[in-house]
């Protein structure tokens, strides 16, 4: 942007010139109007002497007036733009554009300019973001809708080839077709409930919970489950003492039942699963004797109902800590 008038160079023009031009009147006059006449009759040395320091009292006095006035002036230009950009920090919203003089545009101005203009830019950037997400939010969405049904037209084929006489090597086929398509299914699922609570739309009424009586119920739910898997299960739920969460009891639910999936799908062949309730530490912990994350071949994908679980914790202001090896895998779920 091209600079019109420097307000430092105004300063220092008017500056030297309150300092300069009294000493070049004095010495003009004294030269030109006859001075030194004036100085032999009227004047004597001593009253030389006050006129001098009474013009170089005028230059220090009229010097810090002029720049008591242009601080000032500063210090007030620069503290509306402070305001305005602590205004929009604290309240974390875009500032609105400052006004700005065009026809002085000086070093202030243009500081009010340039700020203005990243303004803009960053709300067309929050435009385009917002409508790319939205888009994208609307995309997952009809996707999730259009591949279910077909899913279920392909569920119903491996259903009717069920019912064929067929070798042992297609029976094992159609069961890990049949695996796969209820694979497909849950990650749909899992894609549509993170686009639903990313955006929003996900109902979260946070309450105080009793965490051992919400661990309690979600493990009496799953243990068939476990059982049919034959998987040992290790429990450590204190029934007689407690603590309480402020967090939404489907979020937590949610959030359990993804992590005893984790343990069917993945960690099944351990036979081993341990859940606690640490009333002590107000924690809550699960843990298998698995192949760990790393060795597990559905750990490789994009672990959408993972990121899910994270996304429900950090948003009712709790984290979950991994801890997985060759040996299991170990999840602390505690207060951020």
């Amino acid at each position: 942007m091209k600079q019109n008038r420097s307000l430092f160079r105004r300063f220092l023009k008017v500056h030297f010139l309150f300092i300069f031009l009294p000493p070049i009147v004095l010495i003009f006059f004294s030269a030109f109007v006859g001075f030194s006449d004036i100085h032999e009759k009227d004047l004597n040395t001593l009253n030389l002497f006050y006129v001098t320091v009474l013009l170089f009292g005028f230059i220090i006095v009229t010097f810090v007036i002029l720049s008591w006035l242009f601080f000032l002036k500063l210090q007030k230009r620069l503290t509306r733009l402070q305001e305005v950009m602590s205004f929009s920090a604290h309240n974390n919203s875009f500032p609105k554009p400052i006004p700005v003089q065009t026809d002085r545009m000086d070093e202030i101005d243009q500081l009010g300019s340039s700020f203005n203009w990243m303004i803009q830019q960053l709300e067309d950037s929050r435009k385009r973001e917002y409508e790319e997400e939205l888009l994208r939010h609307r995309l997952i969405a009809n996707l999730s809708h259009d591949l279910r049904t077909p899913l279920t037209i392909l569920r119903g084929q491996v259903t009717r080839l069920n019912k064929e006489s067929m070798s042992l090597e297609g029976q094992n086929s159609l069961a890990e077709m049949n695996h796969t398509i209820t694979r497909i299914g849950d990650l749909m699922d899992d894609l549509l409930s993170y686009t639903l609570l990313t955006s929003g739309k996900y109902p979260f009424e946070p309450t105080p919970t009793d965490i051992g009586r919400l661990v309690r119920a979600s493990v009496a739910a799953w243990y068939p489950a476990f059982e049919e898997k034959e998987i040992q299960l290790d429990v450590d739920l204190p029934t007689e003492e407690t603590f309480y969460w402020e967090a939404d009891p489907k979020w937590m639910t949610r959030v359990l039942d993804n992590l005893f999936q984790n343990i069917l799908r993945h960690a099944a062949e351990g036979k081993y699963a341990n859940i606690v309730v640490d009333v002590e530490q107000e924690q809550i912990i699960v843990a298998d004797r698995g192949p760990g994350m790393d060795s597990s071949p559905y750990e490789r994908g994009a672990g959408i109902g993972l990121s899910t679980s994270k996304y429900m914790l950090k948003k009712m202001k709790l984290k979950a800590d991994f801890t997985s090896n060759e040996n299991g895998t170990s999840v602390a779920i505690g207060r951020a």
